[in-house]
């Protein structure tokens, strides 16, 4: 390890060309999110600070920087659908996160097709081969160490209902690099791929 480190004060500028801290915690898992408003307008969207919280019960979460559709969707219905976003599905994924009006449905902009749920109203992306039916527990606005709000919610929900492609079920395990799922990186459009070079093994020490 070289001792000849960067140092840098987030709240002073990290004096580089692109701010490394999505670099260093990543790769990151995509939430790729369906809501609806109240009306049943749809919204499809992914957001890039996204991960799992809880086993039992499941709960993830996703942080929206900014108020966008998808938070003001999830304040009214208080349900979403988190879609598994994978290496073919990648720049339909990609063409759902463009700048659009609320009245546009992302579904149909990206040429994906809502598949209805089984226990919320929030259809899911019938492509992806899995997704999670979520019932939100929390919604928090983040704060700085000096109690100041910061303009960026994150949502915790409860994972109801999963769906899995059984194809990606080998011997009743789920394989995850069979989905080929997507994450991303810190550049500004660097994603990674995880595929099964990627895979070793190791066991937790005995008790």
């Amino acid at each position: 390890m070289s001792s000849d480190t960067h140092f840098y004060e987030p709240r002073l500028g990290h004096g580089l060309p692109h701010d490394p801290f999505n670099a260093i915690v990543g790769p990151r898992p995509i939430g790729w999110i369906s809501s609806m408003n109240a009306a049943g307008a749809l919204n499809l969207a992914p957001y890039s600070f996204f991960n799992a919280f809880n086993y039992v019960p499941p709960i993830v979460g996703f942080a929206s920087i900014g108020a966008k559709d998808t938070l003001h969707n999830v304040q009214a219905t208080r349900e979403f659908v988190w879609n598994l976003a994978t290496r073919p599905l990648a720049e339909r994924m990609n063409a759902s996160c463009a700048p659009v009006p609320p009245e546009v449905n992302e579904f149909e902009l990206a040429g994906l097709t809502p598949a209805p749920s089984r226990l919320i109203a929030v259809p899911r992306v019938a492509e992806s081969p899995v997704s999670f039916e979520c019932r939100v527990t929390q919604i928090v606005q983040l704060q700085g160490v000096d109690g100041t709000p910061v303009p960026t919610w994150l949502t915790l929900g409860e994972v109801v209902a999963v769906h899995i492609d059984k194809a990606l079920l080998k011997n009743g395990v789920y394989d995850t690099a069979a989905a080929r799922p997507i994450l991303r990186a810190g550049g500004p459009a660097d994603y990674f791929e995880i595929g099964p070079e990627q895979l070793f093994r190791m066991r937790r020490p005995p008790a």
